[in-house]
């Protein structure tokens, strides 16, 4: 698991959510979450796009030799 190989036990864990918590509070913690995942699904979907567009270039000089 990526936590081992950092060397973060399940006690650094704890210290890191609540360190959040008292810094966020609770009522932020859903809103900063939101946030994040909003965040990784356009990084995730601009990923895929990068692959896509080197296959329709490719797809379209293909056709065009034909």
């Amino acid at each position: 698991m990526l936590l081992a190989f950092v060397g973060l036990g399940p006690m650094e864990i704890v210290l890191i959510i609540l360190g959040v918590v008292i810094l966020f509070g609770g009522k932020k913690i859903p809103e900063l979450m939101k946030g994040l995942g909003t965040g990784m699904k356009e990084f995730k979907k601009a990923t895929t796009m990068e692959e896509e567009e080197p296959k329709k270039i490719d797809s379209t000089e293909s056709s065009q030799k034909s």
